[in-house]
């Protein structure tokens, strides 16, 4: 906690946690507070008391849609990688500590889903999907995460489980799921936390994009890729519509992976700085 690298990306994210918890509120700070209150008059105008980030297309106020593209976006970058560590954790425990078959078969697994690009794999399953909203493409994306993260425990928890204090455990009788869940997790998953940290920020990136290109979130969700998508035909009449939603995004994701980065370097045990 005395590191920078980790205080203040730390507090920047709180922050915009804060914020998707309670748009509503923030939204309201600084302008009218809805983001589907519109006016086709003010279309794409600049910036003005009230409308801090202006007016988009249709002539909604681009803060308040911001605010709100906050939860919509990072809820997917948690909501999916909460989703892949779930399986990886319960894929790579099986196959760490029971190793034979097991671990042969998910191994399998995790190579045939490792095959698949990420993007392109994403777009196929997207395109199949009725309705885009944040649970289906955090679904669809947590489907083509989890076998980094599966690969990642598996190779803590083998790494853990023969440990001198893991035997030990096991010597005095404890049950398989008791030392798994007192030795070999806690133990094992300091790495595991760390990449899943990062995730989050290339999850979200991963949204934007294929939302930008009309695969990902669509209407009435509000999200920064959407705002994007909307403002490419517009940016050299309104470049507004296109820098405050950027610059939410690049904060949020650059503020995830330093934050991320700067764990990895805390809990190095080569490194003491």
């Amino acid at each position: 906690m005395r590191r920078p690298g980790v205080v203040v990306p730390a507090a920047i994210l709180l922050v915009l946690l804060i914020i998707s918890a309670f748009p509503a509120f923030f939204a309201g700070l600084f302008g009218n507070g809805d983001p589907r209150v519109c006016d086709l008059t003010r279309s794409i105008d600049g910036p003005e008391a009230g409308h801090p980030f202006g007016f988009d297309v249709q002539g909604c106020d681009v803060y308040a849609n911001v605010i709100f593209g906050t939860q919509s976006s990072i809820t997917v970058g948690v909501l999916t990688t909460g989703l892949a560590l779930l399986v990886a954790v319960a894929l790579g425990v099986i196959a760490g500590t029971r190793g034979g078959w097991a671990d042969m078969v998910i191994s399998r697994l995790t190579d045939v889903f490792l095959g698949f690009p990420f993007l392109l794999g994403a777009i196929i399953a997207l395109n199949s999907v009725a309705e885009r909203n944040v649970w289906s493409v955090s679904i669809v994306l947590a489907l083509f995460s989890w076998p980094t993260l599966a690969r990642l425990v598996r190779s803590s928890v083998r790494g853990v489980a023969n440990s001198e204090y893991v035997l030990a455990a096991r010597t005095m009788g404890l049950s398989s799921a008791r030392v798994i869940g007192r030795y070999i997790l806690p133990n094992a998953m300091g790495a595991v936390i760390v990449v899943s940290t990062i995730m989050i920020g290339s999850v979200i990136v991963a949204e934007s994009t294929l939302t930008y290109l009309g695969i990902g979130l669509e209407a009435p969700a509000i999200s920064w890729g959407l705002q994007l998508a909307s403002a490419q035909s517009k940016f050299q009449m309104a470049p507004h519509l296109l820098i405050f939603p950027s610059l939410f995004l690049a904060v949020t994701v650059f503020c995830v992976i330093v934050l991320g980065d700067s764990l990895r370097a805390a809990f190095d045990p080569r490194r003491t700085a």
